[in-house]
């Protein structure tokens, strides 16, 4: 066990298999950056953006044609599609809901569970997923892409090289786009960087709230889903709830979902999860991994009881919900991209659609 010793109150983080202890103080409070950390081996460029934009609103990545990356993480809106679970090709729903896509490229692990590393890892699930996007195997998923002209010109621009359509180069031009998907100068950042107008009373009285509760123990740093400084790959973990028993388990079904435990096996594990962002989270209900909860009201109080044992008043609700709601923040523009045609022909029989 590593203890990291910067305040007398702390709560238990399961990171990896390793218990690391934090504090609210170290890691609360951070400006969002106006730009992501890219990986040095999917260098940004305009064409990788618009490349990958055009895959992120792409049906044909699907097997019947019907879902792209925009189904579920709706980036004319809050990156969600605001459903409790998401459906996917032939109707089928998930068993998780969907997580924002905006400010993803700031988290050190993808997925409620955490089992992706990075956006490029991320981005090459749904598409093989039988019940998101559905394409039987990879192979199908870069024979769809590469038939079509106007993308194997693109990718031959993007990535150069004798087979540019790779699965490999589908997922670096997709997590690409998502890094640009970035919503800086919420009203709280305005208030860290001296505007001490940009917060209500209200929710100062809120900001203040979530410290001195704990809730910052977990939700900390500039993205309010743990430490800035993690390694790619480590991603920031809490058992929830932490205190069971609770009317609120049975009522929301919170323990159902082993959550990480089907990832790593570990019984310690049992009931983790990745620690969501709090950004723009007014916009992104319904709430929790299963999208039980409607309100962001009825939210607050479920963390409260669940993960801090309090049983919250009602002012104290109102203000958390206002200071949550400061940190909505600026919605970078996006025009629905023209994808590339595919001429006098379709890969997408009537077969996909009955199977």
């Amino acid at each position: 066990m590593i203890h990291i010793s910067l305040k007398s109150v702390f709560t238990p983080v399961c990171t990896f298999g390793i218990t690391l202890l934090f504090t609210a103080q170290a890691y609360a409070f951070e400006a969002l950056p106006e730009k992501a950390p890219v990986p040095k081996d999917n260098p940004m460029t305009p064409e990788k953006i618009t490349l990958g934009q055009q895959l992120f609103f792409d049906p044909r990545l699907s097997s019947d044609g019907t879902v792209s990356c925009n189904s579920c993480h709706n980036v004319m809106g809050s990156g969600t599609d605001n459903r409790p679970v998401s459906a996917g090709v032939a109707g089928q729903n998930g068993g998780r809901s969907a997580p924002t896509v905006w400010n993803a490229a700031f988290l050190t692990a993808q997925f409620w569970d955490g089992r992706a590393a990075t956006l490029e890892d991320q981005a090459k699930g749904p598409i093989l997923n039988p019940i998101e996007m559905g394409m039987p195997h990879k192979e199908l998923a870069v024979k769809r892409i590469e038939s079509i002209p106007g993308y194997a010109s693109q990718f031959k621009k993007v990535f150069g090289g004798d087979t540019p359509v790779t699965y490999d180069n589908i997922a670096k031009a997709i997590a690409t786009y998502e890094r640009t998907l970035i919503t800086p100068n919420s009203p709280f950042d305005r208030y860290l960087k001296g505007d001490k107008k940009a917060l209500s009373k209200t929710a100062a009285k809120g900001m203040k709230l979530v410290e001195s509760i704990g809730c910052t123990t977990c939700h900390s740093g500039a993205n309010f889903a743990g430490p800035t400084d993690l390694p790619t790959g480590q991603g920031f973990f809490q058992k929830f709830p932490v205190y069971p028993g609770s009317q609120y388990d049975a009522k929301y079904n919170l323990t159902k979902d082993p959550g990480r435990f089907e990832v790593t096996k570990d019984n310690a594990d049992k009931n983790v999860w990745r620690v969501p962002t709090w950004r723009n989270i007014s916009l992104t209900a319904p709430y929790f991994h299963n999208g039980s909860v409607e309100t962001l009201d009825e939210a607050v109080k479920v963390m409260a009881k669940t993960q801090l044992n309090k049983e919250l008043k009602n002012d104290e609700v109102t203000a958390i919900v206002a200071f949550l709601n400061s940190l909505t923040g600026e919605f970078p523009k996006q025009a629905m991209p023209r994808i590339p045609d595919l001429s006098n022909t379709s890969f997408v029989t009537m077969s996909d659609i009955k199977n």
